[in-house]
């Protein structure tokens, strides 16, 4: 497993990344007032097609030249700026996954290995630009980079274009070269047991009774002490603007966890609360509304920690 965040408290809320905003400094501003302990790098795809999650790395052909520019990155700048004068303890960015970015050229007709040894190497270099942009310009804050792999649904529903064994090789890989806190983020249905094996410092996945089949994989990734990113709050659906139906759909699944063998205190303390998914597709007053929603169940994360903690004296 990679490092382990040193700065990451039970319940800490955070996002995937993408904002429906087309003014980098209010998207900024939004983040770092919502979430300021672990406020996420804004991504904002509807400014320009080059902040797209996928576009904006594989615009390089070389991943030699690899860089956090203005053209596709207005997010990122616009954040370090205004969070210069009082970072948080650490951020969190996201770049695309190797699996994501080798689905991707394999799609756009590349042989699968050409494909994915290059999206390996893509992902490397966006990794570490971005860690190195970050390190350069919030030299105070813990770094969280999250490989967003919305591909791994290809290997869930058997429709990928290599072997499982290879492809969590490829991103195990990629992990262990980013010299960060790191972060698997599996959308939807995408094969959580993957991304766990991968061995990420944490696992981010949407709360939906599925995850109960991957039950025995997430009780023993807790035990080695990852942690999990609950994605408590849908992003495909309305949502509204009482918190109670969203904070009792994530105890139930704990408590169906804990009935499965996970530690009931782990789940708690090892736990980050997000949107399920990216908000680009949201209004900026919904996006708001979600990321005070995740607040909401991430202070009542904290208290359930701290009590559960006192009921079996840990």
């Amino acid at each position: 497993m990679t490092p382990r965040p040193r700065t990451l408290t039970a319940g800490l809320p955070t996002s995937i990344g993408s904002l429906p905003h087309v003014d980098a400094a209010a998207a900024a501003q939004l983040v770092l007032a919502k979430q300021p302990t672990l406020p996420a790098v804004p991504e904002l795809p509807g400014l320009r097609p080059a902040e797209g999650m996928i576009e904006r790395w594989l615009r390089f052909d070389d991943p030699a030249n690899v860089q956090i520019d203005e053209e596709a990155n207005a997010g990122a700048f616009a954040f370090v700026a205004a969070a210069a004068a009082d970072p948080p303890r650490a951020v969190k960015a996201q770049v695309a996954g190797p699996l994501t970015l080798g689905v991707a050229l394999v799609d756009s007709g590349i042989a699968p290995t050409e494909a994915f040894e290059r999206a390996a190497r893509l992902s490397e270099a966006a990794a570490a630009a971005t860690v190195g942009f970050l390190a350069k310009r919030l030299p105070h804050s813990e770094a969280v980079l999250f490989l967003d792999e919305p591909a791994l649904t290809a290997w869930a529903s058997d429709s990928a274009p290599i072997e499982r064994e290879q492809a969590v090789d490829i991103l195990s890989g990629v992990l262990a070269g980013i010299d960060a806190v790191t972060g698997v983020h599996v959308c939807g249905e995408g094969d959580r047991r993957m991304a766990i094996e991968a061995g990420p410092a944490i696992v981010g996945f949407e709360v939906r009774p599925s995850v109960l089949d991957d039950g025995v994989a997430i009780a023993r990734y807790l035990d080695a002490g990852g942690w999990i990113a609950w994605g408590a709050v849908p992003t495909d659906r309305p949502v509204g603007e009482r918190v109670e139906h969203w904070w009792k759909a994530l105890v139930s699944l704990w408590c169906d966890l804990t009935r499965g063998g996970c530690d009931p205190v782990t789940l708690r303390t090892q736990a980050l609360i997000t949107p399920a998914c990216g908000l680009a597709g949201h209004s900026e007053d919904q996006a708001a509304t979600i990321l005070d929603l995740c607040v909401e169940i991430g202070e009542r994360v904290r208290e359930q920690a701290i009590a559960t903690r006192l009921t079996v004296g840990a």
